[in-house]
């Protein structure tokens, strides 16, 4: 499915939820959807604290990640790249790009995400804390602690310039993801930090959807940080290292711990499972897919005047969904089946076919009744019902103790990168809380932020320096 909160594939033939046996399928290749491209570029280096790790323990494995994510448009390629990748603590994502990494970066398998108010009012105030932040962000994306002396080699009755629990860590492909929400530009009816006018008419204030039950604990935030790293220490360590930085300017708002990512982003990646048990994004956007991404995911210049900054950005789109665990696993299969519109096993339509099979939604069964039910998650949420559009989603697993009714409070962190939300996200969110009995019955959205990200950074300069131009 593109862009929904849950997209699910399972085994071989669909099964009726009618209960009658399927009718007789044939499998149905899916064709590519986009063009080559060339997989952001990820450098195995090693670090003074790799040199550090690999003595203490004989070096790093490769770390295979199962990921979770959502399906998307069923007419990508099935085929995956056969890729090289070099040990996980080993690698680094490079900092500096045309777009920021941490988008179509393949998906790490941990996830530490951050909201920020804002508190200082002052304009020069804000724009050194973003130098500064990138500054840290660049060097704890290399492997290395931020400041000049770092955790250790500062003076010794003075605070360290690190909080040093990354020291003995590698980079294991951290990248950090930086957006802007509205409360940037305007709070209280008041302009901020002099950007009156410069707020993107895309960077809209979400509508609130049927069914939703958002904490402002958990939503909102003038600023958002997505760490993204194989190792929860090194996610954690650096989204603590900017908010040790940014004491006196920023608070955080929220945050958020995910594990087992819920997409892939690149076709070397296997399609990963949620935590109803069902794979999640098999037709998520790709690395490889340079047209749909333009088409999709990165916002094109030449736009209004407010928007021109945003060039070479996106929009990110953050959903807390808290999955009902215990009702759902007393849900027949073939119920959960018909509600995700996928086989659990090894995710075909219900039509038929496999993981990678085009789903025929007009193919009926014996009782007449559509073999994909009308009210099923991929069928709703699949581009040909939302005018085709798609998004690229990072999403992650969660669980966060309980939820004081004893229940787990466990569920998906949705997470998306589109366009332009009006578009690309608002009308396909809609008509799931409206006709999507797994969204209706399942799912409770608990938190929510929509986030302006600006292209990547260039030496020399500074996360979001357009907007301050």
């Amino acid at each position: 499915m593109s862009g929904c909160p849950f997209g699910h594939t399972g085994d071989a033939a669909g099964v009726e939820r009618s209960g009658e046996p399927n009718d007789v399928v044939t499998s149905r290749g899916a064709s590519d959807g986009g063009t080559a491209a060339t997989a952001e570029t990820v450098t195995p280096r090693m670090s003074r604290r790799g040199l550090l790790s690999l003595a203490g323990v004989g070096g790093a494995g490769a770390v295979a990640g199962l990921a979770a994510g959502f399906l998307g448009d069923d007419a990508v390629t099935a085929s995956a790249a056969s890729a090289s990748v070099p040990a996980a603590g080993e690698a680094v994502v490079p900092f500096f790009g045309d777009h920021q990494a941490g988008i179509t970066t393949p998906a790490q398998d941990r996830l530490h995400m951050a909201a920020f108010d804002v508190t200082t009012e002052d304009r020069k105030e804000l724009i050194k804390l973003l130098k500064d932040w990138t500054a840290a962000a660049q060097a704890m994306a290399a492997g290395d602690p931020t400041g000049k002396t770092g955790a250790v080699d500062g003076p010794y009755d003075a605070p360290p310039e690190d909080t040093g629990e990354a020291l003995d860590l590698a980079a294991s492909k951290l990248t950090l993801t930086f957006g802007f929400g509205a409360g940037l530009f305007e709070k209280d009816g008041k302009v901020r930090f002099g950007l009156d006018g410069r707020r993107p008419e895309a960077l809209i204030d979400l509508p609130h959807f049927p069914g939703d039950d958002l904490q402002p604990g958990r939503t909102g935030g003038d600023i958002v940080v997505q760490a993204c790293a194989d190792d929860p220490q090194v996610a954690v360590h650096a989204i603590r290292n900017l908010a040790r930085i940014g004491f006196g300017k920023v608070r955080v708002r929220w945050s958020q711990l995910g594990f087992g990512r819920t997409s892939s982003t690149s076709r070397a990646q296997v399609t990963p499972r949620n935590l109803f048990g069902f794979k999640d994004g098999t037709n998520n956007l790709k690395v490889e897919d340079n047209a749909l991404l333009d088409e999709h995911v990165w916002v094109a210049p030449g736009g209004p005047a407010s928007e021109q900054w945003m060039a070479g950005g996106s929009y990110l789109v953050a959903r807390r969904i808290q999955m009902h665990i215990e009702i759902w696993d007393r849900t027949s299969l073939r119920e959960q089946e018909g509600l995700i519109g996928r086989t659990k096993g090894v995710g075909a339509p219900l039509s038929g076919g496999d993981e990678f099979s085009t789903p025929d939604f007009a193919m009926a069964g014996r009782n007449g009744e559509p073999l994909i039910p009308m009210d099923s998650h991929m069928r709703l949420a699949h581009p040909d019902q939302n005018n085709g559009v798609r998004m690229l989603r990072r999403g992650y697993n969660f669980t966060d103790g309980s939820d004081g009714l004893g229940h787990l409070d466990a569920g998906l962190f949705f997470i998306a990168f589109v366009k332009d939300p009006r578009t690309h996200y608002v009308p396909m969110q809609l008509a799931m809380a409206k006709g999507d009995t797994l969204s209706v019955e399942y799912l409770k959205h608990t938190g929510s932020g929509l986030f302006a990200v600006p292209p990547g950074v260039q030496a020399g300069g500074f996360i979001g320096e357009g907007l301050f131009a």
